[in-house]
């Protein structure tokens, strides 16, 4: 009798892993937050992700800056600008690609930090694409390292905005 509970639970621990697999098949995202727990689910990127498929990043960069570099970002992807609003946060950008809204956040968290938050919309319930907002993110760091010329100019632009 002792051992009886012992004969049941030993095949179960043995296929569990297995169900677990066969369950999350196809769902990246859980796949990725279990295998990348300890690396982070950006994989060392830096990108933070929600299962949704919204991409994050904070950058230790004025907002002003990250705005222009998304912008330059969003043309050199050739991904038309729709939409291009001051919130009370920061800044709301829109744009469009293959049948995808993409909508990026910038949010100031101090005068030298910004919140980005990109969302690749293709619609429908699972219609996220964050292999798509992964990559505007990392351009958007790409264009802030290769471009510190033009995230002086929009620094400038600030500076004799808030002072007018």
């Amino acid at each position: 009798m002792g051992d009886f509970p012992k004969a049941i639970l030993t095949p179960v621990q043995r296929l569990a892993p297995l169900a677990l697999a066969v369950l999350l098949q196809g769902c990246a995202a859980a796949g990725l937050a279990v295998v990348g727990a300890g690396a982070g689910v950006g994989l060392g990127t830096g990108v933070e992700h929600e299962l949704n498929g919204v991409g994050y990043k904070t950058f230790a960069t004025p907002i002003d800056s990250v705005h222009y570099a998304a912008r330059a970002t969003l043309a050199r992807l050739a991904m038309p600008i729709t939409a291009d609003t001051r919130t009370d946060d920061g800044w709301k950008v829109s744009a469009s690609a293959a049948g995808r809204t993409i909508e990026i956040e910038l949010e100031r968290l101090t005068p030298r930090t910004t919140r980005m938050r990109v969302v690749a919309d293709k619609g429908g319930l699972f219609g996220k694409d964050s292999a798509t907002s992964t990559e505007i993110i990392l351009q958007t760091a790409q264009t802030l390292q290769d471009d510190p010329a033009g995230a002086k100019a929009a620094r400038k632009n600030h500076y004799r905005r808030s002072q007018s």
